[in-house]
C-alpha cells in the first residue's frame, strides 16, 4: 500500500510583463525551493545575477532588496508568509514570489508497488 507524505517548501516564480502595451504578466521561470534559505537565495542569485543590466535606479532597488530588505524577507519566509518583490527596468516589471507549499511525494515506480487501480487506466484515445 502507499503511503501519502508531505514535505514543506516553497514554490518560487519569476513573473515579466511589459508595461508599455498593458500586457498580462507572462511566467519567465519557476523553481522549488526547500527552506527558507533556499527561496530568500533563489531570489537574491537571480537579483545580483540582473543588477548590472538594470538601469541606475532599478540597480539600487534591487540592491537595496538584497542588503536592506534581506533580514525582513527571510523572517516572513520563516513564518511561512508568502512574499514577494518587483523591480521595474524600463518599460518591463519582474516580478518574483515566493510562496509557501506542501509538496507531495510521487510514487516511484521502482521502489514500491503500485496498488491494482493504477494498471487497469487505459488512455481515452487510442492513438495514445
Amino acid at each position: 500500500m502507499l503511503r501519502t507524505t508531505t514535505s514543506p517548501g516553497f514554490w518560487c516564480e519569476c513573473w515579466t510583463q511589459n508595461l508599455d502595451v498593458q500586457q498580462a504578466p507572462a511566467l519567465f521561470g519557476s523553481y522549488d525551493a526547500y527552506s527558507a534559505v533556499e527561496a530568500n537565495n533563489w531570489v537574491a542569485t537571480i537579483l545580483r545575477t540582473i543588477s548590472p543590466a538594470l538601469d541606475t535606479a532599478s540597480c539600487a532597488e534591487a540592491w537595496e532588496r538584497l542588503y536592506d530588505h534581506r533580514i525582513d524577507t527571510r523572517r516572513a519566509l520563516l513564518r511561512r508568509e508568502p512574499w514577494t518583490v518587483s523591480i521595474t527596468h524600463v518599460s518591463t516589471r519582474i516580478t518574483w514570489t515566493v510562496r509557501p507549499v506542501l509538496f507531495l511525494r510521487l510514487a516511484h515506480r521502482q521502489d514500491a508497488e503500485l496498488p491494482m487501480c493504477a494498471y487497469n487506466f487505459r488512455p481515452a484515445h487510442p492513438d495514445c
